[in-house]
């Protein structure tokens, strides 16, 4: 009980403390001790005011005098506090009665100070409008003038210095909502202007590259006329063609070029001088300023890529003409100087990586065009115009630093098209010559016209040299013509070499190749299809094989002439030799067998016109006609052939005599000749005689002996046979190696004799035998048996 007092004594204590908003906590105390406790906590509660009240009351009776006191003082107070009331009241009245005029006069000032006020602070702010209104109206003036450049830099001023100091004024606010507006103008005006100038530059593009090219070539001759000019000795002997010296050509080519030089020294024209080139700068300074310099580049670049493929379409017709060739060029020269001159005087615009990507599908594109309209050209001269316009176009653009070695690569390529074209060209001119040739020697009168010979061919022999004029060269008129377009061939390939940046070796190596080709296969073809001609005789022939082994003498000095145009060492050079001597050879090889070929078929001619009664009882007494028409033009034509080598006439007279031989034994055993008499046999006989006799006659010098006669050998044994009718020799010695009718075949001999019996059974040759000697007639049976033994002996064993 007493703990449960002194803990509601605290609790009071705690009460009394502590602020009224804190005493929740201490109040749940009180309900959460032992019940009823509450009870005696409001008991002890109201004990306590109860002790309070009463010191209140104690305190209220001690400090009541005082009160009484002060309120008596305070009533004594009232009345001079009534006094000094009016007294204030009328001091007021009067003050303001006296401040009205200071007050009035004071509201004129402060209303004077505010519109002073008001006009200072106007006075700032037009300052601070009066620069956007200027700079407003400079940009519109700069818009008008179409200085756009100038007004992006008004607007960025506008923007980052003048309007921000006024942004709060509504006319502000209407030019920041035009600005981007006029910007979108400047844009679509300047890109129209680069419209306008990329279609300028497509039109100039040609101008402007035939201008570079023109340079170029200017710079190229006269780097070339100084040269020449210092190499007036190695000139001349470069360029001796025909026994020709042209430098005076040289020396006014020269002086010529360089005067042409000193006066276009001072036009020298660049792509700035023929475009103006201010509106792709303009526009990419204002894309630039804008912000979007990159989606200018793109539209520069895709649009220039759009006209270099364009540019580098060909026209179908290009081809047949070099101005087709050269305005190709031009506009491909025109489109990248442009692109060289972007490219040094802006920054990013055009890039180094770019150009080289665009060159080099540009050339992939030029060396296919080129290749296609190149293997279309049939002149020699335009292939030769084309290549030197390679050059310049190579040279011109190699000298704005891009790559050209494809371009000699294709060079190579088009060299071997341009031999091909001077091997046609020259076949017409092989031709012609040939056609033009009588094929006989060339007669001179006199010593000038000799040396105009040796002029033109280098022929040397000193017993020609020892005869007296008139006299006449071995060769006909095509050998030195021949020579002479050799070596005009030679110096057209050479055209082609020159500026072709390799060393003098390389050059004497192609025009050794080009040379050979046009010995091996042009010449060699035009000499082949000459010999094979119908109208070409026995006399042409012969000449054809004298020509070509005088043009097999000169290859040598075909040799020297290609080492002095090259100016290479002859100790130095190691290249394949010319091959005109297999080619004469072949030729000369072609020529013999046509002889053999038409001389046996002229052979042939004349046997046809045989004419012989092959069942005469009588021979005429004198061998045929045409046998003896043909053995005078085997002497004359075997005459013609005293200027052929030994060799040659030999074999042409063995081969003739040999096919007249044959001639005559088919003759004999023709098929369809049935029957032949005792008369013919003889007969026959006689025309083989004058053969032999020919043969005898050594018609063509070196045959040691009888050589030529053996041709008719078989011919001679067999008619002997027939002749003597020795048969029973013949069968006796039949097979053994010194048989006196060796060469005779038994088939052939039992032919003829089969012959001869089919004419006694008709005409009765063989009736007097019959009747004078009949084992005669049986001896012949016996014969016709055993050569029948013979034969059917020689098929089997075979």
């Amino acid at each position: 009980m007493a703990e449960s007092l002194a803990e509601h004594e605290r609790i009071l204590q705690e009460i009394e403390s502590t602020d009224t908003a804190c005493v929740g906590p201490t109040l749940r105390s009180v309900y959460d001790d032992q019940p009823n406790a509450h009870q005696r906590f409001m008991e002890k509660l109201d004990a306590c005011i109860r002790n309070h009240d009463r010191e209140i009351e104690k305190m209220c009776n001690f400090h009541h005098q005082g009160f009484v006191d002060a309120i008596t003082e305070l009533l004594k107070v009232r009345a001079d506090a009534g006094k000094l009331k009016v007294q204030v009241t009328d001091t007021n009245r009067r003050l303001q009665d006296a401040g009205k005029e200071v007050i009035a006069q004071t509201e004129e000032i402060i209303r004077c100070r505010i519109q002073q006020r008001n006009i200072t602070t106007v006075v700032e702010k037009l300052q601070l409008c009066l620069p956007v209104l200027e700079m407003y109206s400079k940009l519109k003036e700069q818009m008008n003038v179409k200085r756009y450049y100038s007004a992006l830099k008004t607007m960025e001023q506008l923007e980052n210095t003048y309007l921000p100091r006024v942004s709060q004024y509504r006319f502000c606010q209407i030019m920041i909502e035009n600005l981007p507006k006029l910007r979108e103008e400047i844009k679509e005006i300047s890109m129209s202007d680069l419209k306008d100038f990329l279609e300028s530059i497509r039109k100039h593009s040609d101008k402007i590259g035939e201008t570079a090219m023109k340079q170029a070539q200017q710079q190229k001759t006269f780097n070339t006329a100084l040269q020449k000019q210092n190499n007036v000795n190695y000139g001349r002997n470069m360029y001796v063609i025909n026994g020709r010296v042209p430098e005076p050509k040289y020396e006014i080519t020269s002086k010529r070029t360089l005067e042409e030089e000193d006066e276009h020294e001072e036009e020298v024209l660049t792509a700035h001088d023929l475009v103006d080139f201010s509106p792709v700068y303009r526009c990419l300074h204002i894309y630039s300023v804008l912000g979007d310099g990159e989606t200018f580049e793109n539209y520069y670049r895709k649009q220039r890529r759009k006209q270099a493929r364009l540019v580098l379409q060909p026209q179908s017709s290009m081809h047949e003409t070099v101005e087709g060739y050269r305005r190709y060029f031009n506009q491909i020269v025109g489109f990248f100087v442009v692109e060289d001159h972007i490219l040094h005087v802006t920054q990013g615009l055009v890039t180094r990586a770019y150009t080289d990507e665009l060159w080099n599908m540009a050339l992939s594109k030029i060396i296919a065009v080129l290749r296609t309209h190149s293997s279309y050209c049939t002149d020699p001269d335009l292939v030769l115009e084309l290549k030197n316009l390679i050059v310049v176009f190579a040279d011109t653009l190699q000298g704005y630093g891009f790559p050209v070695n494809r371009l000699f690569d294709l060079l190579f390529e088009i060299r071997d098209q341009y031999n091909e074209t001077l091997l046609k060209k020259w076949a017409g001119l092989f031709r012609d010559i040939f056609e033009a040739d009588n094929y006989s020697p060339i007669p001179v009168a006199n010593e000038e016209e000799y040396k105009i010979v040796i002029s033109k061919f280098p022929f040397q022999d000193p017993e020609l040299d020892k005869q007296s004029f008139p006299k006449k060269l071995p060769m006909s008129q095509s050998v030195p013509q021949i020579y002479i377009q050799v070596k005009e061939f030679i110096y057209a390939s050479l055209k082609f070499s020159e500026s072709l940046h390799r060393s003098s070796t390389e050059i004497d190596d192609m025009l050794r190749k080009s040379t050979n080709l046009l010995l091996t296969r042009t010449l060699s073809s035009c000499l082949q299809n000459l010999i094979k001609k119908p109208h070409i005789g026995l006399t042409e022939l012969v000449q054809i094989i004298i020509n070509t082994t005088h043009l097999e003498q000169a290859c040598k000095y075909l040799e020297d002439f290609i080492t002095n145009v090259t100016n290479i060492s002859q100790e130095t050079v190691h290249t394949a030799r010319l091959y005109g001597l297999s080619t004469f050879k072949d030729a000369r090889h072609a020529a013999e067998g046509e002889i053999y070929t038409k001389l046996n078929q002229k052979i042939d001619e004349f046997i046809q016109l045989a004419d012989y009664d092959w069942t005469m009882s009588e021979p005429a007494g004198r061998a045929s006609g045409y046998l003896m028409d043909l053995i005078n033009f085997l002497r004359s034509t075997f005459q013609v052939f005293t200027h052929l080598p030994g060799k040659v006439a030999q074999t042409a007279c063995m081969s003739a005599c040999q096919h007249l031989s044959t001639s005559l034994m088919q003759m004999l055993l023709d098929s369809e000749l049935k029957q032949i008499s005792m008369g013919a046999v003889q007969q026959f006989n006689l025309d083989v005689i004058q053969c032999e006799l020919f043969a005898s006659s050594e018609p063509v010098p070196g045959f040691h002996g009888d050589t030529l006669q053996l041709a008719f050998i078989d011919l001679r044994q067999l008619l002997d046979l027939f002749m003597v009718w020795d048969w029973s020799t013949y069968l006796a010695d039949y097979g053994q190696p010194t048989s006196k009718y060796l060469r005779v075949n038994p088939s052939t001999a039992l032919t003829l004799l089969e012959k001869m019996k089919e004419t006694s059974k008709k005409n009765n040759i063989f009736a007097q035998f019959r009747k004078n000697d009949r084992d005669k007639q049986k001896l012949i049976e016996t014969v016709v048996k055993q050569l029948r033994s013979l034969v059917n002996g020689m098929s089997q064993h075979t």
